[in-house]
């Protein structure tokens, strides 16, 4: 890490120390009463302390000008400022719905200013709490001091981290062909990581507390306005990885406009270098694509079975995954509990900004996308994946 500025510094120990506390005291407030989700007129002595204590900072930097030497102060300082103003919003001391600009003008400049600097959308990113996360004497960023907060960010990073490696072996076969008999490694380093991203889900799903993540952790991946934009909360999705193996498989099209609208949507959300990845990819050829060209002539050939096998079996997990993230995860800590919620509380519930069915079938979308799952009202690659299989094969 480079040095940061004096002023940046004590921002980011303010956020891992008194932030963090008067969060937690605020969660531990709104927990213990009979409606979880209520949070106006209720600790505001703490809140108006967070406040200024926050605001003291922002302006500290403002008045600086400059928030230090090189990406990694900046992108530290557009985190704090980042939690800074998500944390706003979760107390419900902003709120887009109620209003046409910040009512925090220097925060926003703050963002303005850092997130222009680094090509990057103006609040906190999935990067600040995840793979970009700075330990510091073994603390982490984080919006409070809750055992669920660190069971979520830290197994949803192991998670991102296992895709990022699958991305990675996937993206090196791009150079050496699918057709190299040497692909057969990077395609079992690929599997092996999205073993791990199923275990990792699992046992987040085995161990998060529903009840403590619904009302305590997701509220602060609310959107928010800086300025006049309001900007949708930070996704678990807003990184490359995710999104290589997307285009790499062959699964999801960059020429598909649904897809290609998502990629618009998420690209000032990730980090310039996962910028770079994603538009770089975006260029190959897919697996699948480069298979089936070389199926007329080849596929009685070993190395074709061998490698279209291993593409097969590299698929069936990562649909593996998608279905677990969407049939488990999703309806078990957001789809259910959100089920049970009083009718007033709904149009404030997701944190990407659409209404929950809405947010719902887009998902479901994206599921039946990465899992070739046939269906007359999508464009998946269910047939070209079936006719793989029967080359090879592979069929059941």
């Amino acid at each position: 890490m480079k040095p940061t500025s004096r002023r940046a510094a004590a921002f980011d120990q303010w956020i891992r120390t008194a932030f963090v506390q008067m969060n937690t005291e605020l969660e531990e407030l709104y927990f213990a009463q009979d409606d979880r989700a209520c949070v106006e007129g209720i600790g505001e002595p703490v809140k108006l302390a967070l406040c200024e204590e926050g605001r003291a900072h922002v302006m500290a930097l403002l008045e600086e000008g400059n928030t230090g030497d090189g990406f990694d102060s900046a992108f530290g300082v557009l985190g704090s400022v980042g939690l800074y103003l998500g944390a706003l919003r979760r107390h419900e001391l902003t709120n887009p719905a109620r209003e046409e600009r910040s009512p925090f003008p220097e925060a926003s400049a703050l963002a303005m200013h850092v997130g222009a600097s680094l090509g990057m959308a103006p609040r906190f990113s999935t990067g600040h709490l995840a793979t970009h996360n700075h330990a510091v004497a073994g603390v982490r960023k984080s919006f409070t001091t809750l055992p669920d907060e660190f069971l979520f960010i830290d197994e949803n990073t192991r998670g991102i981290l296992a895709l990022q490696r699958a991305a990675d072996a996937l993206v090196r076969i791009v150079p050496i062909g699918v057709s190299s008999p040497v692909a057969d490694t990077l395609f079992e380093a690929a599997q092996q990581a999205l073993r791990d991203v199923i275990r990792f889900n699992e046992r987040l799903y085995a161990t998060l507390d529903v009840e403590r993540f619904f009302f305590s952790v997701r509220p602060y991946y609310k959107p928010y306005r800086v300025g006049r934009q309001e900007y949708r909360g930070a996704n678990a999705g807003d990184f490359a990885g995710i999104n290589e193996i997307d285009l790499l498989l062959g699964l999801c099209r960059a020429s598909d406009p649904y897809y290609s609208q998502l990629l618009v949507d998420k690209m000032l959300f990730m980090l310039p270098q996962d910028q770079a990845r994603l538009r770089d990819c975006m260029t190959h050829r897919s697996l699948l694509d480069e298979l089936l060209a070389l199926a007329d002539g080849h596929a009685q050939a070993g190395w074709f079975r061998r490698n279209a096998r291993l593409f097969l079996g590299t698929c069936e997990l990562f649909a593996t995954y998608a279905s677990q993230h969407h049939d488990l995860l999703v309806q078990r800590f957001i789809e259910a509990p959100a089920g049970r919620l009083a009718e007033r509380h709904l149009p404030a519930l997701t944190a990407s900004g659409p209404p929950l069915p809405v947010l719902l079938r887009a998902l479901e979308t994206l599921r039946d996308l990465r899992r070739a799952a046939p269906r007359a009202d999508l464009a998946t690659r269910h047939d070209d994946l079936v006719r793989l299989r029967r080359l090879v094969g592979a069929l059941d």
